[in-house]
């Protein structure tokens, strides 16, 4: 299989926006919650697109270095499966000695030029793009390039929320509108919501209100992805996995 040039988008945040809900005679707060990039959904298709002998470029908006969010380092992230995290952050400790994750590309220094270059793009989850990727205008022309050329596009959990960047770039609409795809359910940031006790943005509410055909359910739960045209997404770390594989199979047509 010959080699091909992947570009890997990640959030410089390390946190995201909780609205705290107001008390007695208070009025609500919005708090910093940490955050950053889910290991577990950004290390399983990486590690598979490097088996495959593919070549990564990591990028952000700032070149800012990237941190984990923390409840993905958690053993319970892995159902207790302390070999395969520890395999995850030695992959990421490999890629910070040999391949620049650091230091990611910022977004601005990446033409369209280079773009051509690229077999095709990802942006891992974790609730840190809500925070920075969403609105940023460099992100959206790079989406727009890809969405124009028909090049392999893949999304997850979180994820998809930076689709909403191509509102800012071109003619600021919406690329993927009637696109089916899948993100981080409401159903779950409800969960979440319960847990931190706050309000979290939510990804499958927004891309809805702008044409996305959502798809939610069972299969999203366990899992499943789904692929429209060049668009591939997957809601949560457990269809890691899965979105790999089928990124790898896109870009290497």
């Amino acid at each position: 299989m010959p080699t091909k040039k992947v570009l890997i988008i990640l959030s410089d945040a390390n946190s995201f926006r909780l609205k705290k809900p107001a008390g007695t005679g208070d009025e609500s707060k919005t708090v910093e919650q940490p955050s950053g990039f889910f290991l577990m959904e950004l290390a399983k298709p990486l590690q598979k697109l490097l088996d495959a002998g593919h070549e990564i470029t990591f990028a952000s908006p700032k070149g800012q270095e990237p941190v984990p969010d923390p409840n993905s380092e958690s053993l319970a992230a892995f159902a207790g499966n302390f070999y395969e995290r520890r395999r995850e952050n030695e992959l990421l400790e490999r890629m910070k000695r040999e391949n620049g994750f650091l230091r990611p590309r910022t977004l601005r220094s990446i033409n369209d030029e280079e773009l051509a270059t690229f077999a095709g793009i990802f942006i891992p989850g974790g609730h840190a793009p809500l925070s920075d990727l969403g609105d940023d205008k460099e992100l959206g022309r790079i989406l727009r390039f890809f969405h124009k050329e028909n090049k392999p596009t893949a999304a997850i959990c979180h994820g998809p929320y930076a689709l909403l960047s191509t509102k800012q770039a071109g003619d600021g609409s919406f690329a993927y509108e009637g696109y089916k795809i899948t993100s981080w359910s409401d159903a779950e940031e409800k969960v979440m919501e319960t847990m931190m006790g706050g309000e979290i943005e939510k990804v499958e509410s927004s891309l809805r209100k702008e044409g996305a055909k959502m798809v939610t359910g069972a299969g999203e739960k366990i899992g499943q992805t789904t692929l429209d045209r060049e668009l591939l997404t997957g809601g949560n770390p457990m269809a890691a996995a899965q979105l790999g594989d089928r990124f790898v199979r896109m870009i290497s047509v």
